[in-house]
């Protein structure tokens, strides 16, 4: 049983006649019998909120940043009209609009309830309980209860950089279209016949085709179309680092801005790659790890991959703890045994890299090309600039030392190498394409 707002203020107005009766306890007694009477009788009249035959339908999935609906189907089961409200609750992070929903359902009818979520972040949006309240025809008191109706909505990455893959696409079918480098020697794609040169590797002359044509003739060969590229995602704590502005909220003049994780960045740089990638026809993995591998995308057709890969990313996480590079380079080797191009999204952090990434390289780049692709802080650059007072210059030497270490641990990193890029957060994943263009147009992959 509950109570509303009208049977206190009725209780609020009854005390009148209690005090300025000459009988107030005869009166006070009168008008609380009077008053628990027609809380029994609206309490009865109720519809039951047991009653109710609740069950969703709707989308299972939706993009950060985009609103998705809740669809909420609600059948009174019950003999009498059921009046009141249905409360759908989602947890904060999925701002649900409205918060409650006026119903007014005769025996036997359905209706349908919709509720708007607008998450703020990835993941599973799991429905909580749906609380359904009946008042009686007074208005003074009615009838509450809850059902569970389970319901999962996956947030998936909102994939921003979408918006470059149009132009990245043109500049890839202007490779594609280039007369192929033929090279000579094994492991690559046999591309047709040809006579004898001086020069000539002689593993290379074809003894079959030399013995029909009364000529020596030689094999060539075109670079493979059937890279591995994979793309490893770094989830240890610099991963959890906010950067930038960010892109999924709407921006106010009375808040500042608030930054995104380093991670949600790297996602949407590898979504890219990951696109781009497979249109050139390479084979594209991924890869999610800190000490132990958070989720992985292996074999994935290229049809089916960027699906794979976002929904693989959507409930990922920063782990507040050290990345092992160790475990993720024996992660890679034991998904990968050919040669291929292993990107790592990860933080150009000199104290981390140091003591762990640069130990561990040397058996990644003896088998693998490896590109090594990182967020950079747009705020240091701002604070480098500074030089009106005396805590701005401060703020500006702390400022050019971060950036001096940056291109320190990115030159030590060359050094083994290493290909390294190090971009702003909205430049970082058309700068991580570009540079696999690079790679594929020098024939490097």
């Amino acid at each position: 049983m509950v109570l509303t707002g009208r049977t206190g203020l009725i209780a609020l107005v009854c005390a009148i006649p209690v005090v300025l009766s000459d009988w107030p306890a005869t009166t006070f007694a009168i008008l609380l019998g009077a008053l628990i009477v027609g809380v029994i009788v609206d309490v009865t009249l109720a519809g039951s909120p047991r009653a109710l035959q609740l069950s969703r339908s709707g989308a299972t999935s939706a993009r950060l940043g985009q609103p998705v609906v809740a669809a909420l189907s609600v059948r009174n089961g019950g003999r009498t009209r059921f009046r009141g409200v249905v409360r759908d609750a989602w947890a904060p992070s999925a701002c649900a609009a409205p918060r409650t929903h006026p119903v007014n359902i005769a025996a036997a009818q359905r209706i349908q309830l919709e509720t708007q979520l607008n998450p703020v972040r990835r993941g599973d949006q799991v429905s909580a309980l749906v609380t359904a309240r009946s008042v009686g025809p007074l208005g003074l008191a009615g009838r509450q209860g809850s059902h569970r109706v389970p319901w999962q909505i996956r947030i998936l990455p909102p994939f921003l950089s979408r918006k470059h893959l149009p132009s990245r696409l043109a500049r890839l079918r202007e490779l594609e279209g280039m007369t192929p480098v033929l090279i000579r020697g094994q492991g690559t794609e046999f591309d047709s016949l040809r006579e004898y040169v001086v020069g000539d590797d002689i593993r290379s002359i074809d003894w079959r085709a030399t013995a029909r044509r009364a000529d020596v003739v030689v094999r060539t060969w075109r670079p493979e179309r059937d890279q591995r590229v994979v793309i490893v995602l770094d989830t240890g704590r610099t991963s959890a680092g906010r950067v930038g502005v960010d892109p999924t909220r709407p921006r106010s003049g009375a808040e500042p801005p608030s930054g995104w994780p380093r991670l949600d960045w790297s996602m949407d740089a590898a979504l890219l790659l990951a696109a781009l990638a497979a249109r050139a026809g390479d084979h594209v993995d991924f890869l999610a790890h800190d000490r132990v591998t958070r989720a992985s995308v292996v074999n994935a057709s290229r049809t089916e991959l960027l699906a794979q890969l976002v929904n693989a990313m959507a409930p990922l996480e920063p782990a507040l703890v050290e990345s092992d590079p160790r475990a993720m380079v024996a992660a890679v080797q034991r998904r990968v045994r050919r040669r291929a191009l292993v990107v790592l999204l990860t933080d150009l952090n000199a104290s981390a890299i140091d003591e762990g990434l640069i130990t561990v390289l040397p058996q990644l780049t003896a088998k693998h090309r490896v590109l090594l692709a990182a967020v950079a802080d747009p705020r240091v650059d701002t604070l480098a600039a500074g030089r009106d007072d005396a805590v701005q210059v401060y703020n500006a030497a702390a400022a050019e030392r971060a950036r001096n270490d940056r291109r320190d641990v990115a030159s030590r990193l060359r050094g083994f190498g290493v290909d390294v890029v190090d971009a702003p957060p909205e430049e970082l994943a058309p700068a991580l394409a570009d540079h696999y263009l690079a790679l594929k147009r020098a024939g490097r992959l």
